[in-house]
């Protein structure tokens, strides 16, 4: 039996009590488009949307790859998922935090998570290392 990967997505998210999230069509970068149902997830509502960073810890409960455009050449992967929360952060984790962590060869759990998730802007969901899982599961 494999070790399934753990994930983080980073998107706006309105209601960040629901116990379901439903996320459509999101970008998906450092193998995020690899997500399964059965894996876990760690959700962070974006700062760029008025968010506070990392709010809860889920599951998901499905995931599908979104359709590429016709006629597009270059295309970043999207997957549609459906998220069960199963409970929520229990200190504050965010950009303010990670953005001291910026010497992107130290292998510290902070770096890998403020490169993957705030070295570009955008949203997306990303695939995260055993060691980053640990420290967000600390948090």
């Amino acid at each position: 039996m494999s070790e399934r990967t753990a994930f983080v997505i980073k998107t706006e998210i309105r209601e960040p009590r629901s116990r379901i999230f439903s996320f459509r069509a999101q970008k998906t970068m450092y193998g995020g488009r690899t997500i399964a149902a059965g894996d876990t997830i760690f959700l962070f509502a974006s700062e760029n949307e008025g968010g506070e960073g990392l709010i809860a810890l889920g599951v998901v409960v499905s995931a599908s790859a979104t359709p590429r455009k016709a006629g597009v050449a270059r295309q970043t992967p999207r997957v549609s998922i459906t998220v069960r929360r199963t409970r929520f952060s229990k200190r504050r984790m965010g950009r303010r935090e990670l953005k001291p962590f910026d010497h992107w060869d130290d292998w510290r759990p902070e770096t890998e998570l403020n490169f993957k998730l705030y070295r570009q802007a955008t949203n997306k969901i990303v695939a995260i290392s055993r060691t980053a899982e640990a420290f967000l599961r600390r948090c």
